[in-house]
């Protein structure tokens, strides 16, 4: 009877044991690649995905489309991708990198031109000027801002007369940073970057639309994720009511 009371006993605890071991199971993992401008808006995305898909952590990786887009291409495990244009998405959609179907255009923005507070520069045009001695841009290689800038000084034909006084950064945040610490005279960036330091900084100008190609952000499901359903909701939290407000919040305008 004795032996019969332990072997019940050894059975329970073993029960005990790993039903503890299964209800400690660590929590699933999203991971998102996306545009560092959306860093802001998408790390509070992040955390209403996360109050509405208990169990689930959703991972960040920001920075420029086309470095992303190239980390995918190079095996990066990647669940979903947002870039700030139609270009990078298009490159990997056409290796077949993206989920057939789950492609669709999200978010608008603006391409501005900023300034330090105390710089009396007022227009793109303006870059020319010999005053100007530094333009801080996203590499237009990698950055899609970087791209929209480019455009942007080919329509106001300054395109030869600034090409010395530009400064490539790795993304629109640095070109932001650069602004900001008074590390070159101006600046492109996106409306929304701009936000982010509107207290060291100033919008001298906005870009007119008909200057560059539409700044319309896509986001998709990476093709190969082992979280297919879960990515597929990560989008639908970004294009509901509430995803909608969030990025509304933080400067960006809804297609």
């Amino acid at each position: 009877m004795k032996k019969i009371i332990v072997i019940v006993f050894l059975s329970l605890f073993t029960a005990v044991a790993l039903f503890g071991i299964v209800a400690a199971e660590p929590p699933k993992e999203l991971t998102v690649s996306a545009a560092i401008s959306l860093k802001n808006a998408f790390e509070e995305l992040g955390k209403l995905y996360e109050v509405k898909h208990a169990g689930t952590k959703v991972l960040f990786n920001f920075g420029a489309s086309g470095d992303l887009a190239r980390q995918i291409e190079g095996g990066a495990p990647v669940d979903v991708f947002a870039s700030a244009a139609q270009k990078d998405m298009d490159d990997i959609a056409a290796k077949g990198y993206i989920l057939p179907g789950s492609r669709v255009d999200f978010v608008k923005n603006v391409i501005v031109l900023i300034t330090p507070k105390s710089s009396v520069v007022k227009s793109f045009m303006a870059l020319a000027s010999d005053s100007v001695k530094r333009i801080a841009a996203g590499n237009p290689k990698t950055v899609p801002a970087g791209r929209y800038a480019a455009e942007v000084f080919d329509y106001y034909k300054i395109t030869g007369p600034i090409k010395d006084k530009l400064v490539y950064a790795e993304n629109v945040r640095q070109v932001l940073d650069y602004v900001a610490r008074g590390e070159v005279d101006a600046g492109v960036v996106y409306a929304t970057d701009a936000a982010v330091r509107s207290a060291e900084t100033r919008i001298a100008a906005e870009a007119p639309e008909a200057s560059h190609k539409p700044v319309v952000y896509p986001i998709a499901v990476v093709k190969g994720t082992k979280s297919e359903s879960a990515a597929n909701s990560f989008i639908d939290i970004v294009r509901s009511k509430e995803g909608s407000a969030i990025l509304k919040k933080y400067g960006f305008r809804i297609p």
